[in-house]
């Protein structure tokens, strides 16, 4: 006979646990996993009243709760001292852990024969998968997330015949992730298939490695046969499509969301935590810096200054106003060209707007280049065009890409890029560190990455205008992350 107010916990199956409890527990379950959405109050839903803006996490009337919130479950029992009995269901039970015999695992990787060997960290990472089953890794850029993705997958492969499918957010990261296992040694031409627009959606092949965007309308019986599911660059997974994608996976016993960031919000966190499992650290940018694997970084925020006229005329200017008529200065953009091409080494160009601002700043760098390569990538620039650009200019010691940051913020990485500009003002730590990241690659002449961050100040007295405000937050990220920065003023005159 159970206690009074004992939870009961059992596997629904690999993607939801059905929660049993007493009726007063409910409402206190349903609140305790519930959040409000960033910038909730601003809308429509919400302003309308048809919505609270909190993301419910808890299904008081089916009782279901992701698996990976099965820590925070045990939490709430450990808060109330509510005892947590937990059910064995044919699937097992959310507290099911393999155990990791080191010796025999250092042998199996050593067998794959693979270029190079794990550092600890992603050893570390290895180990903790394994034995969890399921975790969000959170290792930033150029820490070699695919390399543990790799390791993760064979061993997989090596103990299951279920297929294995890889989510990422991009084609281009399709068509890296592929590259890289190929790198590794791996037969990607008789193990993997690719799907996105145009690709055939279905395979015999074990390992399918897909953008969301193909996959999210599936039907339930496609992911009946997958029984590890792999997010890259998970960050990205707010969308409920992706929520819907890892919820049909309900035979996916293995669950793992790899990132360089997560965007600092406990609403994001705890939605990836129940998709994927819980968060692990794996290692930190600075970490891998003070140790040489990744370059060291200078940053200089260039904060122009605008003619007082300027500063008056816009001071009332909506948002969008405001960036239009920054990213159409003809001032401003031959500043970040001039800025350009006076750097050596590769260089990084990223902008926001395609049409308004990235193809017009292309042309210009282009016509003042001379011989210089520059090379322009967006979202209309094919995949496998934008892998080969990333090719061409690791081999190259003075290219130019010109790139926007949908397409090159995200899981991206050049070797050899010695300097980055970032041309579009930007709040978001997720766009910010991840742009960051493409640079931190060491560069084979072992120099030191230099950003160049464009800030605008079109402050009247008290009132600070849109963009010096996300300059701010951008500060406030450099510092948190301990990037050493220097703010230089520019009068645009």
């Amino acid at each position: 006979m159970s206690l009074p107010n004992t939870i009961t916990v059992g596997l629904k199956d690999h993607s939801m646990m059905l929660v049993d409890c007493e009726i007063h527990q409910l409402p206190e379950l349903r609140d305790y996993f519930s959040f409000y959405v960033p910038g909730y109050k601003f809308m429509p839903m919400y302003k309308s009243r048809k919505w609270d803006g909190k993301i419910k996490l808890f299904n008081q009337v089916t009782r279901e709760l992701n698996v990976g919130l099965y820590e925070h479950l045990k939490k709430f029992c450990q808060d109330r001292m509510y005892p947590l009995q937990l059910q064995e269901t044919e699937f097992g039970h959310p507290a099911n852990k393999n155990h990791v015999q080191h010796q025999n695992l250092v042998k199996f990787q050593s067998d794959l024969k693979m270029p190079y060997e794990l550092r600890d960290y992603q050893y570390d990472a290895v180990t903790h998968g394994i034995e969890n089953k399921r975790a969000v890794l959170l290792s930033p850029t150029g820490s070699g997330k695919s390399f543990i993705i790799y390791n993760l997958l064979r061993w997989y492969m090596d103990n299951y015949d279920k297929q294995i499918l890889i989510v990422v957010p991009t084609t281009s990261l399709v068509e890296q992730m592929y590259k890289d296992f190929a790198d590794y040694g791996f037969d990607v031409e008789t193990e993997c298939h690719k799907i996105y627009s145009g690709k055939d959606k279905t395979t015999d092949k074990q390992i399918v490695i897909s953008t969301w965007q193909s996959i999210y309308k599936f039907p339930k019986e496609w992911f009946e046969n997958i029984g590890c599911v792999f997010g890259d660059e998970v960050h990205l997974f707010k969308a409920k499509s992706l929520s819907g994608i890892m919820n049909k996976c309900v035979n996916a016993e293995y669950r793992f969301g790899t990132t360089g960031t997560l965007d600092g919000t406990e609403t994001n966190k705890l939605v990836l935590e129940g998709l994927f499992g819980p968060t692990k650290r794996v290692t930190m940018t600075r970490d891998l810096q003070e140790k040489g694997t990744l370059a060291k970084l200078n940053i200089s925020v260039l904060l122009l200054r605008y003619h007082n006229d300027v500063c008056h005329m816009l001071k009332d200017a909506t948002y969008q106003e405001e960036i239009d008529y920054i990213v159409t200065n003809e001032k401003r953009n031959r500043l970040i060209t001039n800025l350009t091409l006076d750097q050596t080494g590769n260089s990084l160009v990223l902008f926001q707007f395609v049409e308004k601002h990235g193809k017009p700043l292309y042309d210009m760098i282009k016509d003042k280049a001379g011989d210089r390569p520059v090379y322009y990538v967006s979202g209309e620039v094919d995949a496998s065009d934008r892998e080969q650009i990333r090719g061409i200019v690791e081999k190259q010691k003075n290219a130019i890409i010109v790139a926007s940051l949908g397409t090159f913020s995200t899981g991206i990485n050049i070797r050899n890029l010695h300097n980055i500009i970032f041309a579009s003002p930007s709040k978001s730590q997720v766009k910010v560190l991840q742009s960051i990241g493409r640079g931190l690659r060491q560069s084979d002449d072992g120099s030191v990455t230099q950003l160049y961050d464009i800030a605008d100040d079109l402050h009247i007295k008290s009132h600070k205008n849109f963009t010096l405000r996300h300059s701010a937050e951008r500060i406030k990220i450099y510092t948190k992350e301990q990037f050493p920065y220097k703010i230089h003023q520019v009068n645009l005159k």
